[in-house]
């Protein structure tokens, strides 16, 4: 016999969660405890906000289900934006939430947390009593699992302490989804598209991650172009004929090219406005989208045609239908695209514009910079904000596992927590952060996270000391208007030391020779780099505001 608490910790180690992230409070104490002494690793936040983001960083890079343990009411409240922000992007997450004693509406952490969770969009379950709580839990991981869902589970406390016979029977089987057979009539009629097409483009997402040979062979025999989505974005890193990154990030070179296409192919892709620059990307092309998902096909855009399916299975199905199976065709890839794509792949290889503004480093420059700097082993990070596109777009990555872009709620604030979740869940590469001074200092209590767990990351703070892209979303607005988005110089650089990071002040190029040395040290707790720069907007800014 053992504490219903107990048993579900133990329970959900075996099922496969290896890495808790969390706040512990009174209510989540056991359950905790249970998964560690069943092998699970926790890391604990410093801000339940954190918590979540970490947790969602590391699923996103592992395709794992981890776990989120929070205390009852305040603790859920506290990860309500990082569960949001997890539960958009279909981030495969178990929350482990403690509530409040079935029946107790006068406790003062008392709320209806089924509603709240529902109403950001992820999935409400709960244990129901104790004789069903070892069934409610795994069913709870079987769908955040199998469903690719951010499942919130809410335990009793009351349920907590019951004590039930372990082990049980074992409450759910290790499930395998079938792939399901792709309808030859849809695999004919894509390759067909493909095969009267002049420029093709394949234009992949994260749902396409599994499928990346599948999708490289069949855009080899019909000439397409391959290009990543902002989620996808590293699935095609190292092909001749891909680029980096479509949407608001590309290159206007690589936007061209895109622009150009007659056929556009999203493999497990959200066609969303970032994606397709407001679809202005796809409006002479004939658009065919593949998703395992029935809703998300035309859930942006109106597509020509629509396949619901396994993206491996529907490309493999599509490579075999095609009728001159055993002789690429030339398609898109002509010698003159193959200089243009050497040409317009990464914006590290556009020309930067000088800006001379002394006390001031240009952040293209020193994101190009440090992207020669930094060891191409490497996940990056990408915070919100009027800077995003530097880390976004400037500092490349070496595939699908070595970019984060926590941006489907586009709150600010979630990269510094993010960054802790990826350095955890690849130990083995450096884990970059570009976030604005408005975006670290929403949560910088999360350094002494970093500090604690002895990780090498790299932060990038951009500061403008302002909340830069509201002072450019409103250009007609006054110096007088202006006052309540910005702030005084902040020296983050000595907050970061006072957490117990290493830090530096950035006012030019020439000052990132400690950023070297710092590599060379093997290194065993934090680089904050405090960028001092200018006021001016970003050139994605820019272009969106048509300056």
């Amino acid at each position: 016999m053992m504490r219903v608490a107990d048993a579900i910790g133990r329970m959900l180690a075996e099922l496969g969660v290896s890495h808790v992230f969390g706040v512990v409070g009174s209510g989540n104490f056991r359950v905790t405890n249970a998964l560690v002494s069943a092998g699970a690793h926790y890391v604990a936040a410093r801000h339940e906000a954190g918590a979540a983001s970490m947790a969602d960083a590391y699923s996103r890079i592992t395709g794992q289900v981890s776990a989120l343990s929070l205390h009852q009411g305040c603790g859920l409240t506290n990860a309500l934006t990082g569960i949001t922000e997890a539960a958009k992007c279909h981030t495969p997450l178990l929350v482990l939430a403690a509530d409040t004693a079935v029946g107790d509406v006068t406790s003062n952490f008392h709320i209806d947390q089924d509603a709240a969770v529902a109403a950001v969009g992820a999935t409400p379950m709960r244990i129901h009593s104790a004789e069903t709580a070892i069934a409610d839990a795994a069913r709870a991981f079987r769908v955040a699992q199998i469903e690719r869902a951010t499942v919130v589970l809410s335990l009793p406390i009351d349920l907590q302490d019951r004590e039930i016979p372990y082990p049980a029977a074992r409450p759910a089987s290790n499930l395998r989804v079938p792939t399901v057979a792709v309808a030859a009539a849809d695999a004919a009629e894509l390759a067909a598209h493909l095969e009267r097409a002049e420029r093709p483009v394949i234009i992949g997402g994260r749902g396409s991650r599994r499928a990346k040979r599948q999708i490289r062979e069949l855009a080899a025999a019909t000439g397409a172009l391959l290009i990543a989505s902002g989620g996808g974005r590293g699935v095609f890193e190292g092909d001749e004929w891909a680029l980096d990154i479509v949407g608001g990030f590309a290159t206007d070179s690589a936007a061209d090219l895109v622009r150009a296409a007659d056929v556009v192919v999203g493999f497990g892709v959200a066609l969303n406005d970032w994606t397709t620059r407001g679809g202005s990307l796809l409006e002479d092309a004939t658009l065919i989208q593949i998703d395992d998902r029935a809703e998300a096909i035309g859930k942006y855009r109106l597509v020509d045609l629509g396949i619901v399916g396994d993206v491996a299975a529907v490309a493999d199905a599509t490579r075999g239908a095609l009728a001159s199976s055993d002789a690429a065709r030339t398609g898109y890839r002509t010698p003159e695209v193959a200089e243009r794509i050497q040409r317009a792949r990464y914006w590290s290889d556009q020309p930067v514009e000088p800006v001379d503004e002394p006390g001031f480093v240009d952040p293209a420059a020193l994101t190009n910079a440090l992207d020669v700097m930094l060891p191409a082993e490497r996940v990056v990070v990408v915070d919100g904000g009027n800077v995003n596109a530097y880390s976004g777009a400037h500092l490349r990555v070496p595939d699908d596992e070595g970019y984060v872009l926590p941006l489907s709620f586009q709150s600010i604030g979630l990269g510094l927590a993010s960054v802790v979740g990826a350095a955890v869940a690849r130990p083995d590469r450096i884990a970059v952060l570009g976030t604005g001074d408005g975006s670290l200092l929403m949560g910088a209590v999360e350094l002494e996270t970093a500090v604690r767990l002895q990780l090498g990351l790299l932060v990038i703070a951009y500061n403008d000391s302002a909340y830069g892209a509201e002072v450019h979303l409103f250009p007609e607005s006054t110096p007088e208007e202006q006052q309540i988005v910005r702030f005084p110089d902040t020296d983050i650089a000595a907050i970061a030391r006072g957490y117990g990071c290493e830090a530096i002040t950035v006012r030019s190029i020439d000052d990132l020779a400690p950023v070297k040395a710092w590599l060379e040290s093997n290194p065993q707790r934090p680089l904050v780099i405090d960028a001092k720069i200018t006021g001016r907007p970003s050139w994605l800014m820019a272009r969106e505001d048509g300056h």
